[in-house]
């Protein structure tokens, strides 16, 4: 049975980028189908394909899975790579996705992803300084500890997966963080699924009104990059 992966705009959608980029950087075959956003509430149309209303979903077979983590779980007990096979590196990856999916809240409100702009924001909460601060404490660990280049050891895995949309959050608002961390960043846009992903975001002429005016109040667009329709 083949996979079929649901996402829906590139400059958007930050939890679709996860598994798409995931399944992409391990050569998982998938058909790659795009959904558009329909507004601040996209449940009837989406619910058409995933029982949340929410994009991503995995379609393999007659099985729907859905949320970027329960495709990581599900992915995991059929492929390798998705986590490192030492237990070290593997617990630690682990609890950082896991960290990521259920946290850093303010750096999603404050800095919403758009892959094809850059912005001067407009203040920072001590929340989002915070979750900045964690962001780099947390990456410099894991490149400290399992050595690099990626967050858990030598090869791509979910957990950069997971932390791949804040890679863009970071170049979109110019966020400064230790050196290890930029480098990181850096390293992370370089790759050729990131840049792939990229590559699709920019030719969109397609916009989305509500998440246009989300990123309009937290920052000026100093730069668009993004095809005009």
């Amino acid at each position: 049975m083949s996979y079929a992966l649901v996402t829906a705009n590139r400059n958007y959608s930050s939890w679709s980028l996860r598994p798409w980029l995931l399944m992409t950087a391990l050569g998982i075959p998938f058909e790659d189908r795009v959904v558009r956003f329909v507004g601040a509430d996209n449940w009837a149309s989406f619910r058409a394909f995933s029982p949340t209303g929410q994009v991503p979903v995995l379609i393999h077979g007659e099985r729907t899975v859905w949320d970027s983590l329960g495709i990581a779980l599900y992915l995991a007990e059929r492929h390798d790579g998705v986590w490192p096979a030492d237990e070290g590196p593997r617990g630690w990856a682990q609890c950082a996705v896991a960290e990521m999916h259920g946290g850093f809240n303010a750096l999603r409100n404050e800095r919403p992803m758009n892959v094809g702009v850059r912005i001067t924001p407009i203040g920072r909460s001590a929340a989002l300084a915070r979750n900045v601060e964690r962001l780099g404490e947390l990456w410099g660990e894991g490149l400290e500890r399992f050595g690099g280049p990626w967050l858990a050891g030598a090869a791509l895995g979910a957990v950069d997966a997971f932390f791949a949309p804040v890679a863009f959050r970071v170049r979109t608002y110019g966020i400064e963080l230790p050196a290890l961390a930029a480098a990181y960043v850096d390293r992370l846009l370089a790759h050729p699924a990131m840049q792939a992903w990229e590559q699709v975001a920019l030719a969109e002429t397609w916009r989305d009104d509500d998440h246009e005016a989300e990123l309009a109040g937290v920052g000026t667009i100093t730069q668009d990059l993004r095809a005009q329709g």
